[in-house]
């Protein structure tokens, strides 16, 4: 994809950006998108200590850390970005749109494929975390604050920790958009009253377990 086309992208799905200026000048996400493909450029060629040093200064002026090893698609948007981490082994399809403080991280020191793999127009949430060898399906959203550590088939939103399946679709999502996220959400908190009416529950029979053991201790 084309600077002008990912900044076009950019303008689409984010109502803050106002103009194609503000995008190019202000926002990180697209910064260290760009040197990232400067980085790995020297990574695949074995250039490995200036590959690094590109990406720690790209790490410096944004916030956002994406080892040169990581294979990026077109279109990804990182949207803020601040504390955004991208592992080595990581690969990302087309069109993917990263919150800030997503982690697509390793879970042990072991050598060779160690990160997640996402497809196209994966949706992760702010805060969430996918860790090791596991594979995202096309058009996954992962809801803020999960930590996801198994693969996640088409169409799936994981929300949760450990990260779990709550609904699919089979349906293509389209491009990036910022309401994949909110209908996330509304997954995630349907899923959380059920686990406050289940607590209910517990509470309630443990009262009247309680209440049983003093009535036969009075009598």
């Amino acid at each position: 994809m084309s600077l002008r086309g990912h900044i076009q992208t950019i303008k689409r799905e984010d109502p803050a950006a106002k103009s194609s200026l503000e995008v190019l000048l202000c926002y990180p996400g697209l910064h260290a998108v760009y040197f990232h493909r400067v980085s790995h450029f020297f990574y695949r060629h074995g250039w490995y200590v200036i590959a690094r040093s590109i990406s720690q200064f790209a790490r410096w002026l944004t916030g956002i850390e994406i080892h040169p090893g990581a294979k990026i698609g077109r279109g990804l948007f990182i949207d803020h970005g601040m504390g955004v981490v991208i592992g080595e082994t990581a690969e990302i399809g087309d069109d993917v749109l990263l919150y800030q403080g997503v982690t697509l991280g390793g879970t042990g020191n072991q050598r060779g494929k160690r990160h997640p793999t996402l497809g196209n127009r994966v949706v992760v949430g702010t805060g969430a975390a996918i860790l090791g060898d596991i594979n995202l399906g096309n058009d996954v959203k992962v809801g803020a604050g999960s930590v996801v550590v198994h693969s996640v088939p088409d169409g799936a939103t994981v929300v949760g920790i450990p990260g779990r399946v709550v609904g699919a679709r089979s349906a293509a999502l389209g491009t990036l958009e910022h309401g994949r996220v909110a209908a996330c959400a509304e997954s995630e908190e349907a899923d959380l009253e059920q686990i406050n009416d289940r607590i209910r529950e517990l509470e309630a029979l443990l009262r009247l377990l309680l209440e049983e053991r003093v009535g036969q201790g009075r009598g």
